[in-house]
């Protein structure tokens, strides 16, 4: 019936209001006076009554329209539409008490809009109640698919609530699991809370569910991979809710389970105050600014509300992405007005290019993400990984010291640890030029390494996502390959942390957590596009790349670290190279780059 008269719905509301405040001043009358009315009183206090009704009834809806009441929508009936309700009837005649206290209407008990508050409130909330009540009858009783929600707190009442009251979803919740015992039995919005998650398969089947909703905002990486192996194992589908608490008015949010809600190590707890000391109101440069890890940390760096931010990239498309996505978080007001964004084209190889930047805006602090990072292609070039990477990282190394930059912070990576092939030999020459120019009385100087980022380009991530899309088959290296996994946010922000710590050259090592499997990797994306490994989606074995290794690391020796005060992060001590020895292999390296071929350079990286 209110869809059909959707257009005069406001007119309707305030219909069925006006008539329980016409219904709640008659039972008022017959409660003032006991439900003895034809005994005891006179037909004049019917008479007062109805003569006077259509200013009490007027008052009221003056007041209902104040509070807005006939605007709010029946099925998401709240404690803040509660309120407004109350609020307004409980003004409305407490005006109608102060008329009729001054005698200007005669013989009006003044006790009955007192009554009548009560009444009146207690048939409009009921009258919406039972309105929720009917429209879940409604939905229950229609042939619907039957979910479950896993996650007993506020977020699994805010999408409980979202599934029940609303049209967005053809679907009935069955009820709760929840990974705490303590809830197991009780009953939340009328559901029950069936199990824990332990029991998904035996609710699974016992209540015929087609889907688990995923509601745990606090749940733990490895949480959720159990949470998500169980329900796999149900043989049913697996959602996950995006939940902010400060949120709630929102719509809910549902997506499938991607393998970066079960990699990495979710929350990381950073000094803010430490990082924001070399970071607040500062300039700070980013070289790659365009690329996964470069425009990650200009996301995280923006928080830290830098006075400039100057982001350099020689890939124009990349940087105009993130000059477009800064500009709409700067009209929604995330990036500070005054935090200056400057986004510029240039290239590490260019010195002279590199020191107009540094003149022009004068960086305190310098993060450098700029590289060739692709193992297979970079054997194929390795003149130009060695260009690029190692006498690109010289000329901004040079260029920081020369204009005195306070702080300068280079993005390494954990192939440059025994290296097998070119890129990580170009790496691991980056480390040691910071290394040996770490000790220069004028910059501040890092190295952060860490293995894989979830998702970034070029990454296993969206290849396998891409060759699941087109139908397989996934290729796989070898059938033992092992990786190391972080996910760019969790990347960048423990670089902004090491920062902190840089000093004299020394090189920061990422805690990355347990490795994985790359063919168990390939196994779950499969499984969580909803297909099955190969059955619906081919697995195949490509053999390792050259210069590709079996596992990676992420140290040379354990007892040459330590851990700082971040728990994830470890420091390497000081090398021992100086800028001659330095200088002398880049001579040798530079000679060889200019006559030498493929394979005398590869000799040489080794």
């Amino acid at each position: 019936m209110f869809n059909r008269l959707s257009k005069y719905r406001s007119y309707l509301l305030m219909l069925i209001d006006s008539i329980c405040i016409v219904s709640g001043y008659c039972l008022a009358l017959f409660l003032r006076f006991d439900l003895h009315i034809f005994e005891t009183v006179e037909s004049e206090y019917w008479t007062i009554l109805w003569k006077s009704m259509w200013l009490i009834v007027l008052i009221n809806c003056i007041f209902l329209f104040i509070f807005k009441v006939h605007k709010s929508l029946w099925r998401y009936f709240s404690i803040n539409e509660i309120f407004r309700v109350c609020a307004s009837i409980v003004l409305a005649n407490g005006m109608w008490f102060l008329v009729i206290s001054t005698r200007i209407i005669p013989n009006w008990p003044r006790s009955i809009p007192v009554i009548a508050v009560f009444v009146i409130i207690m048939e409009m909330l009921a009258v919406r109640s039972l309105y929720r009540l009917y429209r879940r009858q409604v939905k229950v009783t229609k042939n619907l698919d039957k979910i479950l929600i896993c996650g007993a707190g506020d977020a699994g009442v805010v999408l409980a609530r979202e599934i029940i009251e609303t049209e967005r979803y053809d679907l009935t919740v069955a009820g709760f699991i929840d990974i705490s015992q303590s809830k197991q039995g009780k009953f939340i919005m009328g559901l029950p809370v069936l199990g824990t998650d332990d029991d998904i398969k035996r609710i699974v089947a016992e209540k015929g569910i087609s889907a688990v909703y995923i509601a745990i905002p606090s749940a733990t990486k490895k949480q959720l991979r159990h949470i998500v192996s169980i329900i796999k194992g149900a043989g049913v589908t697996a959602k996950i809710m995006n939940y902010q608490e400060q949120s709630l008015d929102k719509k809910v949010q549902l997506r499938d389970v991607s393998i970066e809600d079960l990699l990495g190590r979710g929350e990381i707890h950073l000094d803010d105050s430490q990082i924001g000391g070399y970071l607040t109101n500062k300039v700070v440069m980013v070289t790659g600014a365009g690329g996964s890890i470069g425009s990650e940390l200009c996301r995280q760096l923006v928080k830290f509300h830098p006075s400039k931010l100057v982001m350099l990239d020689i890939y124009e498309n990349n940087l105009y992405g993130v000059q477009q996505e800064f500009n709409i978080l700067k009209r929604k007001g995330e990036i500070k007005e005054e935090t200056e964004l400057v986004y510029l084209i240039g290239s590490i190889r260019d010195k002279k290019r590199l020191d107009e930047i540094m003149e022009e805006y004068n960086p305190s602090v310098v993060y450098h993400a700029a590289a060739h990072k692709h193992v297979p292609l970079m054997e194929d070039s390795p003149r130009e990984a060695i260009k690029n990477n190692v006498f690109g990282t010289l000329n901004l190394v040079k260029s920081c010291i020369e204009h005195k930059v306070e702080r300068y912070i280079q993005i390494s990576t954990d192939k440059a640890v025994n290296p097998t092939n070119v890129m990580g030999a170009t790496k691991r020459m980056c480390e040691l030029i910071v290394q040996a120019y770490g000790n220069n009385g004028v910059t501040k100087m890092s190295a952060v390494r860490f293995g894989n980022v979830l998702g970034s380009n070029g990454s296993v991530i969206p290849l396998f996502r891409e060759q699941i899309k087109n139908g397989g088959p996934v290729t796989v290296t070898h059938k033992d390959i092992i990786r190391y996994f972080m996910t760019i946010p969790e990347a960048a922000q423990l670089v902004l942390q090491a920062g902190a710590y840089a000093d004299d050259g020394q090189i920061y090592v990422l805690d990355m957590g347990e490795p994985v499997k790359i063919l168990k990797l390939a196994e779950d994306m499969i499984s969580l596009s909803g297909l099955k490994p190969y059955e619906d989606i081919k697995i195949e074995f490509t053999g390792l790349r050259p210069g590709e290794k079996m596992y990676e690391e992420l140290n040379l020796d354990e007892s040459l670290f330590t851990r700082t005060e971040n728990k994830l992060i470890f420091k390497e001590r000081p090398g021992t190279i100086t800028v001659d020895e330095l200088n002398s292999k880049l001579n040798n390296l530079g000679s060889i780059i200019i006559q030498g071929n493929n394979i005398e350079i590869k000799d040489v990286n080794e």
